[in-house]
């Protein structure tokens, strides 16, 4: 199983981070063992002093393919829910700094939590999807789908044209304006709509 995540897929965010709007997407990957198992407990990493929460929809991969054209990409995928993309800001910000890679901040063990997985809508396109976070009860992250930049099926095409898809692969479609950090005690609650798909304690 391969995580895909796309960065910078909504305007706010890439503006917030003062990061330049992309022409194309920007994709990076995290390993298997970043995402966090169910009944599993997230523990805040010792390697960092500024955790930021990212949430995201994301894709589940249902077909393998490769080369794959805009106008089949949603045959691959047929799950879909809410997920946090967990980012060590400040690793992040000392390796963008050096013009290295992220990996360190973004990839770590434990780094992808996903929540309670949903069939796709078949109306998908024609009715834009709300998410939401809320951190402690409070709603600290508002999305919809209609504001990204790239599409899901623009998204799978793309990455198909660097690597294999494969069932059971994930993609973290991009975060909206709105990330910010989060402490030891906090309950984060990630929406699909006005459904809590998934709550999370970081310890």
């Amino acid at each position: 199983m391969k995580i895909f995540c796309v960065g910078r897929n909504y305007v706010d965010h890439a503006k917030e981070l003062g990061n330049e709007v992309p022409a194309e997407p920007v994709i990076f990957m995290k390993p298997k063992s970043a995402l966090l198992q169910p009944h599993t407990p997230f523990y805040y990493p010792e390697f960092s002093n500024e955790l930021h929460y990212e949430i995201e929809l994301v894709l589940r991969i249902c077909k393998n393919g490769k080369y794959i054209s805009e106008r089949q990409a949603n045959k691959y995928y047929n799950g879909i829910t809410v997920g946090i993309d967990f980012t060590a800001r400040d690793i992040q910000n000392e390796l963008k700094k050096k013009g290295l890679p992220w990996e360190k901040a973004k990839s770590w063990d434990n780094s992808a939590v996903v929540g309670t997985w949903k069939e796709v809508p078949v109306d998908i396109y024609k009715k834009p999807i709300n998410f939401s976070l809320k951190n402690n009860s409070e709603v600290v992250q508002t999305g919809i789908s209609s504001d990204m930049m790239f599409g899901f099926d623009e998204i799978i095409a793309h990455i198909s044209n660097y690597f294999s898809l494969n069932i059971g692969d994930l993609i973290f479609t991009g975060t909206p304006a709105g990330v910010g950090e989060c402490v030891v005690g906090d309950v984060l609650e990630g929406f699909y709509e006005e459904e809590r798909l998934f709550e999370l304690e970081i310890k």
